[in-house]
């Protein structure tokens, strides 16, 4: 089978940063689905495992953790799909990633991708809505009111691929008031377009352009990027009692300012339940089956922004490039070999 992959963590400018590779096609073995590949999506996971993680010597890593396909075979212990569904998942960062024209992952992670959906737009949704969702309801626990707090959630970097799905899962789900961070009118205006009630600009101070909005200090914050950059702002921001989630790898991230409002401190990894096989792995079948079902219903739509060709490593380094600006809104995709 076709496939990309790499020897050695490269800039990707470099000739073989990615490169394509002929593989044997794996076997489906207990409760493994054999996916074909249809369409993947390209996340800054992508870029940090590709620049900083060698395979052993002499191997070939294949990355690539968003995917859409078809059911080609199914393992003995398989009780979810058969052969012919169509789905959508992230899979898990301990296996071979889905740039490959097929590709072995756990049922217990995969959603139906969702039908009025094609390939491409399905395989922008899955490692962002399972990071979202995680975020939201199993961290930050925003069913739970914080008292006294404003019912709002402040998503810092509203534009990306977690922030842009966040924006939808909290307003298809929650009541919670959205503040949405972008710094560019494009990025602005992608964040209104997607649902958020307000929207402020991340390259000047967020406590008092929340505080303008008179609404009250938001019960919970959700940082996407630069946390470390923000954190004393965030800070100010939140309630007392309040929860602050985050998702990125901050060099060092000094969390003593919170303890005075005895704000508690969520990060979020959705690989963290297939890493380790957790009892409720499942949760994420779940999860996507009901973004799927939201989907189709209408109130989400695909974070789907650029699609950069069909998939071979030189388009893979294209949209790895892009990823590597910190400048894109949405998700970007490659859909076929």
């Amino acid at each position: 089978m076709r496939a990309v992959a790499y020897k050695t963590p490269q800039p990707i400018a470099a000739e073989t940063s990615l490169v394509d590779v002929e593989l044997p096609v794996p076997e489906a073995t207990g409760h493994d689905l054999l996916v074909e590949i249809k369409a993947v999506s390209v996340n800054p996971v992508d870029v940090k495992i590709r620049a900083n993680v060698a395979p052993p010597s002499g191997e070939l890593k294949v990355i690539g953790w968003d995917a859409a396909g078809i059911v080609k075979a199914v393992g003995p212990d398989v009780t979810l799909f058969q052969p012919g569904d169509e789905v959508f998942y992230a899979g898990s960062i301990t296996r071979p990633g889905s740039n490959a024209e097929f590709h072995l992952v756990d049922e217990r992670i995969v959603g139906r991708k969702p039908k009025t959906l094609d390939f491409a737009a399905a395989a922008a949704l899955p490692l962002t809505s399972i990071t979202a969702y995680e975020a939201l309801f199993d961290r930050l626990k925003v069913q739970d009111a914080v008292p006294g707090a404003a019912p709002s959630l402040l998503v810092i970097g509203g534009a990306g691929g977690v922030g842009s799905i966040t924006i939808q899962i909290a307003r298809a789900l929650t009541d919670l008031t959205i503040i949405a961070t972008a710094s560019r009118p494009e990025t602005q205006e992608w964040v209104k377009e997607l649902g958020a009630h307000h929207v402020i600009d991340h390259s000047k101070p967020i406590a008092a352009q929340v505080a303008a909005l008179g609404i009250g200090a938001p019960g919970f914050v959700f940082s996407t990027t630069n946390t470390d950059q923000h954190l004393a702002e965030i800070v100010e921001v939140i309630a007392p009692q309040g929860r602050f989630a985050l998702i990125d790898d901050p060099k060092v991230l000094d969390i003593m300012p919170f303890k005075r409002k005895a704000i508690s401190v969520h990060w979020e990894l959705m690989f963290t339940r297939p890493i380790f096989g957790t009892p409720d792995m499942i949760e994420q079948h779940k999860l996507l089956n009901r973004i799927s079902e939201l989907v189709d219903a209408g109130k989400i739509r695909t974070t789907l922004t650029d699609t950069v060709g069909t998939i071979n490593a030189a388009n893979l380094k294209k949209a790895h490039a892009m990823i590597e600006t910190g400048k894109t809104k949405g998700k970007v995709v490659l859909a076929g070999f």
